[in-house]
């Protein structure tokens, strides 16, 4: 659990900065995923194309693909991402994948939407709202 209150902290860091981008909480995802992945975990963000598109990470285990993340800026309405054209193309042709706005993680195995899990929201006066119990369900989902 400590990897995911360092992640949530580099999250709201960036965010409360003013000036982030969906690119600028890539170096903190990246470490939650090795950290939670465990030993021989690794993901490499911007990966070269394959045949279904560009997701943004790829994670492996000792070089063996083992899941797809697609990355949304925090506050993307992840409904409207899910039923894009490219985040279908990307549930046909990836057999584990993650569409995530930093905040909230969508699993998908082979096509079907599997769970989901919530580490909060940012509020309207753009304070982090925590979600009761979300961290376990987040660590549970990678």
């Amino acid at each position: 659990m400590r990897a995911l209150q360092e992640y949530r902290r580099d999250v709201e860091r960036t965010h409360a900065a003013g000036r982030a981008t969906e690119h600028s909480y890539r170096p903190a995802l990246r470490t939650l995923v090795e950290a939670l992945a465990g030993g021989g975990a690794s993901a490499l963000n911007e990966p070269a194309r394959i045949a279904c598109g560009a997701p943004d990470f790829i994670v492996e285990r000792s070089g063996v693909p083992v899941g797809h993340i697609e990355c949304k800026d925090i506050g993307v309405d992840l409904d409207r991402a899910e039923a894009s054209a490219q985040l279908l193309r990307y549930r046909d042709g990836l057999p584990n994948l993650i569409l995530t706005d930093y905040l909230e993680f969508r699993r998908y195995a082979n096509g079907a939407p599997r769970e989901t899990a919530r580490l909060g929201r940012i509020d309207a006066s753009g304070a982090f709202a925590p979600d009761g119990g979300g961290a376990a369900r987040v660590a549970a989902l990678f």
